[in-house]
């Protein structure tokens, strides 16, 4: 899966692409790195913690456990879905130094056209890779809202108007996490600023930290939100740091090689 385009003050900023579901580790970690591996959650969510909290087992409804990506799931707003983070769409708003900026859970019917529009950017599509029709577009949101809860596709919203699109997802969850020390509860994020006038003036900076700050308002298990642009996206690793987020180690994903950087909570408000 893809992901993020936060602006710094130069140039258009990326959409790191999402590790897929195949790949290996980077080799390149520290021993302090590779000992940390050993707090990474399982990627397979087991048939009893899924009985706690769906009321069912995969094996009940069909499906066999797996990545969430992997296989279709129960839609996330029918009865007993699990809700991995902590209800997204009831977080409101946040008031930002550039407005009030809302996450709103993707409903495909009234976003597909805005959201298609902006995969079909040059800038977007070269790390999206969703150009083309609407219907690819569509695929991949509901590939997100018909899974298991790991990753809620938004729009974002800044005084009232459509401006971007965000994915934030358990990264310890993801296969994301097979190529770096993750921890439980780790979040991710991935950005897109959709028009080509909000690139380039700091909008990524400022979101990706009020939003970053959302996530560890709303989420008290998580103690790190990560996200993972090109390495050599300069203006997109420029915009998280200054959104608070430290440049932590390079990882190799299987379509890139990636900046893992981290915001965390115990340095929010020192960085």
């Amino acid at each position: 899966m893809p992901p993020t385009d936060a602006s710094a003050d130069t140039g258009p900023v990326p959409v790191a692409v999402r590790p897929g579901p195949t790949g290996h580790p980077s080799r390149s970690g520290t021993a302090e790195d590779i000992r940390d591996c050993e707090d990474t959650l399982d990627l397979r969510l087991p048939g009893e913690l899924l009985a706690l909290v769906t009321g069912t087992t995969p094996e009940a409804d069909g499906r066999a456990p797996g990545l969430a990506h992997e296989r279709p799931g129960r839609p996330l707003d029918q009865p007993g879905s699990p809700d991995l983070l902590d209800q997204v769409g009831t977080w409101g708003p946040a008031e930002t130094p550039v407005g009030s900026f809302h996450l709103l859970p993707v409903q495909v019917e009234r976003d597909l056209p805005v959201i298609s529009g902006w995969m079909n950017d040059p800038a977007v599509a070269a790390f999206w890779q969703l150009a083309g029709s609407p219907a690819q577009t569509e695929d991949h949101l509901r590939a997100q809202l018909a899974g298991d809860g790991r990753s809620v596709p938004c729009l974002g919203v800044l005084d009232g108007t459509p401006m971007s699109y965000w994915e934030i997802y358990r990264a310890d969850l993801d296969p994301l996490a097979r190529h770096y020390p993750a921890r439980p509860h780790d979040t991710g994020v991935h950005l897109l600023v959709g028009d080509v006038a909000d690139r380039g003036r700091g909008l990524g900076s400022a979101l990706l930290r009020a939003v970053a700050d959302h996530v560890l308002d709303h989420r008290p298990a998580c103690a790190r939100v990560v996200a993972e642009p090109d390495l050599h996206n300069t203006p997109s690793v420029a915009a998280f740091l200054n959104a608070g987020f430290r440049y932590a180690s390079e990882v190799d994903l299987p379509a890139k090689r990636a900046a893992l950087m981290i915001r965390d909570r115990s340095l929010r408000h020192l960085m």
